[in-house]
């Protein structure tokens, strides 16, 4: 990440709030977040998690986000998708399960079973989809992240807001945001807004961009410091919500899942640009370059 878009950013945010609430993630501060994974674990330890993604014409977003959600330490994955995408994603993510829409609410289904669960990629705003996520959101207890049609739906019907289960992520960027909590006039604004609905309802927001900046719910703003525009490209969040849901489900709270999240997206996103340039590299880039990432992070 260019650093003068960094500093530009925190000087920004640091006229309208204290320097004790403004922070950079580098690779030391996000280090110290990331849990030695245990020896003698098995999958049930590092979670179950559950994804609500894709439509007809729209598997491709499930896939991204449950490569990346597998590439993150997921201990286990369920997608629940529309009938039309089993074929598509039982072939290309092989160490996910799936289960249709009408088959994972109670009573037919068991959503307890699921450690955190992700929503939002490639998803569409159908009817019976905005049906199925009230559902969901009346249904759960767990961590969620939220990203995409998912927001879209929530902003459309702003009783949903208060479904949301508290530890919770959403990940939008500035159009989503605006959707959800009004337009600003600049970015600064943006991350007023976030912060509020973070504070509002304990929860984490992830406002995209160059840099990406997490709100916490305390009120502390976190401005990231991997990523390149090489990752303005489709399919790019689709990643970042796979990775963010791997980590809720292994039981890091919403503010640690997003921060480590975002900077393993930007740093596998850097390694692609490297390797491929920015022009050339595509979101299914990111995501294969997330072993990589995760090799700096461990060592």
């Amino acid at each position: 990440m260019d650093r003068k878009l960094v500093e530009n950013r925190r000087e920004s945010l640091l006229r309208k709030v204290s320097r004790e609430r403004v922070f950079t993630d580098e690779t030391a501060s996000v280090e110290a977040l990331i849990r030695p994974r245990d020896p003698q674990a098995h999958k049930n330890t590092f979670g179950h998690a559950l994804l609500y993604a894709g439509s007809t014409g729209m598997a491709g977003a499930a896939v991204l986000s449950a490569r990346a959600c597998l590439r993150s330490g997921a201990g286990l994955l369920t997608v629940c998708t529309p009938a039309c995408n089993n074929m598509i994603l039982q072939i290309s993510v092989p160490e996910a399960m799936t289960v249709t829409p009408d088959r994972i609410l109670p009573p037919e289904g068991c959503m307890e079973r699921f450690s955190a669960i992700g929503a939002g990629p490639g998803l569409g705003t159908a009817a019976e989809t905005a049906i199925t996520l009230r559902d969901m959101l009346k249904s759960v207890n767990r961590p969620m992240v939220l990203d995409a049609d998912a927001l879209n739906i929530i902003a459309s019907d702003g009783s949903l807001t208060e479904l949301v289960p508290k530890g919770s992520v959403m990940t939008p960027h500035p159009g989503e945001l605006s959707r959800l909590t009004g337009s600003s006039d600049d970015m600064t604004g943006y991350l007023m807004k976030a912060s509020e609905l973070a504070s509002r309802h304990g929860i984490t927001v992830v406002v995209k961009g160059a840099p990406t900046v997490t709100a916490a719910p305390d009120g502390t703003f976190y401005i990231n410091t991997t990523g390149n525009s090489g990752m303005a490209t489709a399919g790019s969040g689709d990643v970042l919500t796979g990775i963010v849901l791997a980590l809720l489900a292994q039981g890091y709270n919403g503010t640690e899942a997003a921060r480590i999240a975002v900077y393993i997206h930007g740093l596998a996103g850097d390694m692609a640009a490297r390797e491929l340039s920015r022009t050339a590299m595509t979101s299914a880039d990111i995501a294969s370059h997330l072993a990589g990432a995760w090799l700096i992070m461990e060592k």
